[in-house]
């Protein structure tokens, strides 16, 4: 999977941006990992949703919002998908890797998505446009289902 990620993630940085589209609207309950989801445990240091990005700020061994165009790099490094919504300070379980993860959002098969610059949000890397930084996230299975796997592919620097 880590190979078609690699692929998917090349040709986002050499297709040509047009049209922006929106990010993926989730429905916080509807989303779903599979028997296959690879889950880790953590503790929020924001209030978290269902659905949200999260990285590991290491200063505070939380886990915050991702965000694709974030001054530090540490930001633009997705751990996860939330899998519940937690207070600040709460607990929080996320997937890192799910080969048939429900979003809880609508979805396009062969889609690439990516990590959005509205924090902790996914985007259609038609989204990707200057200043973000790249990361590769998920492949569109079904109009619900997309294979998850938040070690994806980084760029290195911002697209230009």
């Amino acid at each position: 999977m880590k190979s078609l990620l690699a692929l998917f993630a090349a040709l986002a940085l050499v297709l040509p941006v047009t049209v922006q589209a929106a990010d993926v609207t989730i429905t916080a309950a509807n989303v779903v990992p599979s028997a296959n989801a690879k889950i880790k445990r953590g503790t929020a240091g924001v209030a978290l949703t269902a659905g949200q990005l999260v990285y590991l700020e290491s200063s505070s061994n939380t886990l915050k919002l991702a965000d694709s165009n974030s001054a530090t790099a540490e930001a633009r490094k997705v751990a996860g998908l939330a899998i519940n919504s937690a207070p600040v300070g709460g607990p929080v379980h996320y997937v890192y890797q799910d080969p048939a993860l429900v979003l809880g959002g609508t979805t396009a098969k062969g889609a690439i998505y990516i990590l959005s610059a509205n924090a902790g949000a996914i985007a259609p890397a038609a989204d990707l446009t200057t200043g973000w930084y790249p990361h590769v996230l998920a492949v569109g299975v079904s109009t619900t289902v997309v294979a998850f796997d938040a070690g994806g592919v980084r760029g290195s620097a911002a697209a230009d």
